[in-house]
């Protein structure tokens, strides 16, 4: 069984991020989807999605074309008398032998098989006595401590699971070629035991395809129904007689539920070497509450359903005899993937920064809990910076302190230059004070670069704002205002004044290009000066300082042109 994303309800809320406890869901921008290799199909990101974008997807169109052969086993879960609720379990498995499957089984026997074993391990030395065995029929478990805790390997009971189990003995009893179909909630038990994994939803759907109604069948068997009863086992494959025999409370058994148990029990085990004796865990409280059945607050009512149609136990045991299998499992010791580098999970921590505190943010918005958790998965490349909101706020705040400086000489921006005007004429109308603006501009600029090329262009513009934010005062402003264009606002500055700081920069501008081996006069700037004064609002400042600029152009070059006051701008 596979989970997946459907795109067209999926929003990016990142529910699904949160809940996962393999870090299996990939994030990029709006883009959302599961990584096959690493999830382990525990389900919970199903229930947790509010928009109901997440759908687990089993091997329907395989089971359709056993179906239709008529020689498929189907192993049919127990829980399918809670889902088809109100038809009987009588309506279903008739309404599974009318869709063309030949035989129906209905898991008991893979349930007693395990239960066999573990009683079987129980009385050997050394596993009932004392160490540790962790109970291993959830195959979410066994997938998330191969993946997680590897360090639990060895601890882990070598029983297979209830489903893989009763495959193998199906495939002894009717031939190895007899395909098995498997019909539940967890589709990850049969291995490669199972030829096909189908969700209870999926085996609807063959029904309607086939043209058959639950409802419509017969309320009773139609023909003889395989052996349901228990012997050894309760639901799950955990023995009977263990739990009559030892309390949970006791030292010798205990009980968890929740992956989140897992990290305590492989500290405890691998760290502060406790023996916790028969440790039986399951991600959740048993099939019954795996999420595609339905909601938790159900969980109580499918439990009456589905014992109300659990018959009386057998007095002996159901299995043939005659019929021997394997029933132990072996689990390689293969960690999901290789972890990110130390460089690089260090390398995106210095993108995303610190906060003001000088500590990680982890706050949790990106749907890791902390910073160190998402830069593990953005190194594996199961998510990107582009989730990270922390890190989208500082890449605003650089963008906006690169936009106020121009990139090449290092002068404030045109906009910069717009913003403190404005500024400067609204201190005025407060004030009564006056200002003055230059407005620059160099003589022979395009010559430069027809002869000498766009480089040593480049040098020139780099050294005239060099030189232009050399003459003027700190509360002063000098920016480009465009091509080879530099405007200089002159905070209380009068036109007299501005008109000696204008001219000592058309001398510095002048001696530059004297300096950078350029002829004699073939480097200089002319500059027009024009002073704002609240009470004449005819004209705007920089238009008059342009104006003037075109006066000392007019008047030979290399000159310094007065414009009278400016107004408004």
């Amino acid at each position: 069984m596979d989970f997946r994303i459907d795109p067209e309800l999926c929003v990016a809320c990142l529910a699904c991020v949160r809940v996962c406890p393999s870090d299996a869901v990939a994030v990029e921008d709006q883009k959302v989807w599961i990584v096959d290799e690493a999830c382990t199909r525990v389900g919970l990101c199903l229930p947790a999605c509010p928009h109901e974008a997440i759908i687990a997807v089993g091997d329907a169109t395989r089971a359709l074309e056993f179906a239709l052969a008529r020689n498929a086993v189907l192993i049919l879960a127990v829980e399918s008398a809670a889902w088809f609720y109100p038809a009987t379990p009588e309506q279903v498995v008739n309404a599974c032998y009318a869709a063309g499957f030949s035989t129906v089984h209905r898991g008991v026997l893979g349930d007693e098989l395990v239960a066999k074993e573990y009683l079987d391990l129980w009385a050997e030395e050394g596993w009932g006595s004392g160490g540790t065995v962790i109970r291993s029929t959830c195959p979410v478990i066994v997938e998330t401590i191969r993946n997680q805790y590897p360090e639990l390997i060895p601890y882990l009971a070598p029983v297979a699971t209830p489903i893989e189990a009763e495959s193998r003995y199906l495939k002894a009893m009717y031939g190895e070629d007899t395909p098995v179909v498997y019909s539940g909630v967890c589709l990850t038990e049969g291995g490669e035991d199972v030829d096909a994994a189908i969700t209870l939803a999926e085996l609807e759907g063959i029904f309607r395809k086939r043209g058959i109604r639950v409802g419509d069948q017969p309320m009773y068997f139609s023909r003889i129904p395989e052996e349901r009863r228990r012997f050894w086992s309760t639901a799950g494959g955990l023995p009977l007689e263990l739990l009559k025999e030892e309390r949970q409370s006791s030292r010798r058994f205990r009980k968890f539920r929740g992956l989140s148990q897992l990290e305590g029990i492989a500290r405890a085990v691998a760290v502060d070497r406790i023996e916790l004796g028969f440790v039986d865990i399951l991600p959740c409280e048993g099939c019954l509450d795996h999420p595609l059945l339905g909601p938790k607050e159900e969980l109580f009512r499918r439990r009456e359903i589905v014992g109300a149609t659990e018959p009386p136990r057998a007095t002996e045991s159901v299995l043939r005899e005659g019929v021997r299998i394997q029933v132990g499992a072996r689990v390689a010791i293969e960690v999901n993937g290789v972890g990110p580098s130390v460089e690089a999970v260090e390398e995106v921590l210095d993108q995303i920064g610190l906060a003001p505190n000088g500590r990680p943010w982890d706050s949790g918005s990106c749907g890791y809990a902390t910073c160190r958790e998402f830069a593990v998965a953005a190194a594996q490349g199961r998510t990107t910076l582009k989730s990270c909101p922390r890190y989208l706020e500082r890449q605003a705040t650089i963008a906006q302190q690169q936009a106020a400086v121009d990139a090449l000489t290092g002068l404030a921006s045109f906009r910069v230059l717009r913003d403190r005007l404005a500024n400067e004429v609204a201190r005025c109308h407060r004030t009564g004070d006056r200002f003055a603006v230059l407005f620059l501009d160099l003589d022979n600029f395009k010559q430069v670069n027809d002869r000498f090329g766009h480089e040593a262009g480049n040098a020139v513009l780099k050294e005239t704002a060099r030189q232009c934010g050399a003459q003027i005062r700190l509360t002063d402003l000098a920016g480009r205002y465009g091509g080879d264009e530099f405007v200089i606002v002159l905070v209380g500055t009068g036109e007299e004044g501005a008109q000696v700081v204008g001219e000592k920069v058309r001398l510095a501008v002048q001696e530059t290009g004297r300096q950078m081996g350029y002829p004699e006069g073939f480097v200089t700037a002319s500059i027009g000066v024009a002073e704002y004064r609240p009470d004449k609002k005819d004209e705007d400042v920089l238009v008059a300082a342009d104006r003037a600029l075109y006066r000392a152009k007019a008047a030979g070059r290399n000159q310094v042109a007065t414009g009278g006051t400016g107004g408004e701008p």
